[in-house]
């Protein structure tokens, strides 16, 4: 028996979820049989945060070289390009991207609706994870594209009310 076994219910797809689970465990080298489920998740969790980052790191280093102020000029006062635009820095997975939207409607740089987009789309790690642990990356981009348009279509919405 593997030790993530009582990770899922019952029913017909148990032989599925068992089976995306050790794919889960063999992709990420993790030998759970035999090192047990402690070891497991501990290795798992490392293997996650070394991940985010080095990300982390390599997207707050081009942060710092884009500049806030290039990315002020690019969203501000545009009741549509805002949103797009804001949505898109939304999509970088860390709490950079949310705080520099934050203070850019703080400063009354972007609107309302820019920031809305922004903040919404903006999944932080999550979306990282997603791609690091789902092996569908079509599903994976379809989830992001969701949440794009979601987010941007809500913040077209709020600059207009």
């Amino acid at each position: 028996m593997h030790p993530h076994d009582h990770v899922h219910g019952h029913g017909e797809n148990d032989h599925e979820e068992e089976e995306h689970i050790h794919e889960i465990c063999e992709h990420e080298n993790c030998h759970c049989e035999e090192d047990g489920i402690f070891l497991s998740a501990v290795k798992h969790t490392l293997h996650i945060t070394f991940f985010i980052i080095v990300i982390g790191f390599v997207l707050n280093t081009a942060l710092h070289f884009v500049g806030e102020d290039v990315l002020a000029g690019l969203i501000l006062n545009r009741p549509v390009l805002g949103p797009v635009l804001a949505g898109l820095v939304g999509l970088i997975p860390n709490c950079a991207a949310s705080v520099t939207i934050t203070q850019l409607y703080i400063s009354g740089v972007i609107s309302l609706g820019a920031m809305m987009s922004g903040l919404l789309v903006g999944a932080g790690v999550g979306l990282l994870v997603l791609f690091r642990v789902n092996p569908d990356k079509k599903e994976n981009l379809k989830i992001v594209g969701i949440l794009y348009v979601i987010g941007v279509l809500t913040g077209i919405v709020i600059n207009w009310l």
